[in-house]
């Protein structure tokens, strides 16, 4: 995958944010793109943009949440472009404000059906395609940094989600080792998009009103999501399973594994198993 001229890209969440930016990254690196989101209304003005950068691009109206929709979008692509090479399961939603042990199991199951069962379908339906016709291929699964960290913004739900997605991510790659095909696991910090906004249109929709629908001033100033295409590229062409965006977040992590490896400490003192 260095050579991505006149390959086969598909993006879910590709309508907007770092979906549809990295699906520009796809197109100015001559390839293809299938743009599958769930919002019809502005998927059609992504695919133009797509297009207008000089590549074959196609939008399909998809729930990832549903595998069976999933697997009608690829019979689509099948039909339009024949192989597939790469995919980013990107597709994401978030709710804010509601404690862990106030939340009901229909938003348990939204959550989850989108960030997890997302990745988990585009899996099962892409990854066999890629395998047959033995070109080789590379999976992004967009976690985030929520996948590693666990913040204080409100979002718990969303959290396990992206954390869950990280291990499914990490088990994949064990899996798909011997087909050629590789895996990447996306964990960007503040990236400027709509997933806020989006998600509670969404989840309103869905006779579900969100009081925090407002984008957070640190998600406004992010990083532009071309910017992290850009990155997602790069990382697939050096086949790199880790792709994160800003490196100021390093130390929160090293916290966080340095908490996990005092509580080795803490076995260690206790006495020999």
């Amino acid at each position: 995958m260095r050579d991505f001229s006149g390959r086969v890209a598909v993006v879910t969440g590709g309508a907007s944010g770092i979906g549809l930016g990295t699906a520009r990254a796809f197109a100015r690196a001559g390839m293809s793109v299938a743009l599958l989101d769930i919002r019809s209304d502005t998927l059609d003005k992504a695919v133009a943009e797509v297009a207008s950068l000089g590549a074959r691009a196609i939008g399909i109206e998809t729930d990832v949440a549903r595998r069976d929709s999933v697997e009608a979008a690829a019979e689509k692509i099948d039909r339009e472009f024949g192989r597939i090479h790469i995919v980013m399961n990107n597709a994401g939603v978030v709710v804010r404000g509601i404690p862990m042990h106030e939340t009901d199991d229909e938003t348990w199951n939204w959550v989850l059906g989108v960030n997890l069962f997302g990745a988990i379908h585009g899996a099962q339906v892409f990854v066999p395609r890629i395998r047959a016709h033995g070109e080789g291929g590379h999976i992004v699964n967009t976690a985030s940094l929520a996948g590693f960290l666990v913040g204080t913004r409100g979002t718990g739900v969303y959290t396990a989600s992206k954390f869950a997605v990280v291990a499914f991510s990490e088990a994949l790659a064990h899996d798909v080792r011997g087909f050629g095909i590789s895996v990447s696991i996306l964990a960007p910090a503040a990236v400027n998009s709509s997933i806020y906004t989006n998600s509670a249109r969404h989840r309103a929709a869905l006779g579900y009103p969100n009081r925090y629908a407002e984008t957070p001033p640190d998600i406004a100033a992010g990083m532009a999501p071309d910017e992290v295409g850009r990155r997602v590229l790069a990382a697939i062409r050096e086949e790199r399973f880790y792709i994160f965006t800003h490196s100021e977040t390093r130390a929160a992590v090293a916290e966080r594994h340095a908490a996990i490896m005092a509580g080795y400490d803490a076995a260690e003192k206790a006495g020999p198993t």
